[in-house]
């Protein structure tokens, strides 16, 4: 098979490296699934939980997939495969690299379909469908769209042709370039609604709701909820940020790169909170009203609040962009993969890659309408595919990751390359070695037991 055509694809600055990480991490999780987290887990309880497990957890594992990426400086397959060899150990390792890119190439398959509704959605909002509605009409316009299999296949169709004309385009020429125009996008966008927020009601009551502290709440599930989030929400344990250390220099500090990243997913889910409860306090809705936070709640208060039109297309524009961030990280390993390890070129790659998970993405849609009746052990092909990949690939891939870094590889080369001294270095080991893996193992059989 033919193997590296061409000169591997480098990132252009650590600037634009930042931004593709961070819109990466920043997708439909913090935008959509980190709200509705917080409102059904306790409020500032489950915020204080996450930033105390994504530094334990989120982190450590971050930093050791970008370090085995830039190591291998291929695709994750054979990253893993290489960094195994170089270190004496089996190639078989490679398993996890291909189990990160297939945990990646399955949840793109429906997350574009939730990207679809975001983009119809603009639409809706845009022409003032909402104005005026009550619970039952908006609650039955979502419905309704479910229930159409034509129009959801159209709208995760346009989603899927944008993700891959972007990743067609190059790791430079399409992610980076992209990212180093969404993110600023997305947050002006965030700054913009926020400021509307603050000086329209509903502000103080949000800022208490997030931030004062109710360690009454701390119970031990919403600790779990916490830990789970943390892993998910830096895109790890899928291949993407091997992939994506894999087009790093040595010249990048890992640490200081991580730490900016963490802390700007971490502001950016936090904004999306007080670009959130604002409205939903402000307008006497439910905060915990789970995944229905986005599509349901909001745009009730949108069609009722003055200027409602603009700040919800502003808001939908804000989830678009950052599902746009996160899906083209999602493809971007199983695009690098076929380019490396067939005769196929990028661009061919990519048309291949999408068609693939675009058909997936139709038997994941299907689940709503058409195939409601089929079930992979008790659950519809979307809710299957989510399972499968939370539940398992991702735990186990981050697992495996932090593993070999920790136990696999060389520790002093090690310490070199992320430049800790002797006392840093033995708190990184300690958190490394024990207390990242021991907690994705404890999210990973409370999940099971679920």
């Amino acid at each position: 098979m033919a193997m590296n055509k061409q000169e591997h694809a480098q990132w252009s600055s650590s600037f634009g490296f930042v931004l593709a990480a961070v819109g990466s991490a920043v997708g439909l999780g913090n935008i959509w699934k980190f709200p509705y987290m917080v409102g059904e887990s306790g409020g500032s309880a489950f915020v204080i939980a996450y930033l105390f497990c994504i530094a334990l957890v989120g982190f450590p594992i971050l930093v050791a997939e970008w370090l085995i990426g830039r190591r291998g400086q291929k695709n994750p397959v054979n990253t893993f495969a290489d960094v195994a060899a170089s270190e004496g150990k089996s190639r078989s390792w490679g398993i996890v690299g291909a189990s990160g890119i297939l945990g990646g190439f399955l949840i793109l398959s429906f997350y574009s379909v939730i990207g679809g509704w975001a983009l119809n959605y603009i639409t809706k909002i845009a022409s003032g469908e909402f104005a005026g509605q009550d619970g039952d009409a908006v609650g039955a316009t979502f419905d309704a769209m479910l229930a159409s299999a034509g129009t959801l296949t159209i709208w995760h169709t346009v989603f899927m042709v944008l993700t891959a004309i972007i990743v067609g385009m190059g790791v430079t020429g399409g992610i980076e370039k992209t990212a180093k125009v969404l993110m600023p996008l997305l947050g002006l966008i965030l700054f913009v609604i926020v400021g509307y927020n603050v000086m329209n009601g509903g502000f103080g009551e949000a800022v208490a709701y997030l931030f004062a502290p109710d360690l009454s709440k701390l119970t031990a599930d919403v600790m779990l909820a916490a830990l789970g989030h943390a892993f998910f929400t830096l895109s790890i344990g899928m291949g993407i940020m091997i992939a994506y250390g894999s087009y790093l220099g040595r010249e990048v500090n890992l640490l200081k790169t991580a730490r900016t990243v963490v802390i700007l997913d971490t502001v950016i889910a936090l904004a999306a909170g007080l670009a959130i409860f604002p409205i939903i306090f402000s307008n006497g809705l439910d905060p915990a009203s789970g995944p229905g936070l986005i599509f349901v709640s909001l745009p009730i208060a949108f069609g009722s609040m003055g200027a409602g039109t603009i700040i919800g297309t502003l808001f939908f524009l804000l989830i678009t962009f950052a599902a746009i961030t996160s899906s083209i990280s999602l493809l971007e390993p199983t695009v690098e993969f076929l380019e490396e390890r067939t005769s196929m070129s990028r661009t061919v790659s990519t048309i291949v890659a999408s068609i693939v998970i675009w058909l997936l993405g139709i038997a994941a849609l299907l689940s709503f309408n058409l195939w409601a009746d089929f079930t992979i052990m008790g659950n519809g092909v979307f809710d299957a595919l989510d399972k499968l990949t939370s539940k398992f690939i991702l735990p186990l891939t981050g697992l495996a990751a932090i593993i070999f870094l920790g136990w696999q590889m060389d520790q002093r080369s090690i310490q070199q390359e992320l430049g800790l001294s002797n006392g840093t270095w033995t708190l990184w080991q300690i958190i490394s070695k024990f207390v990242a893996p021991i907690a994705v193992v404890i999210v990973f059989v409370t999940t099971l037991m679920d």
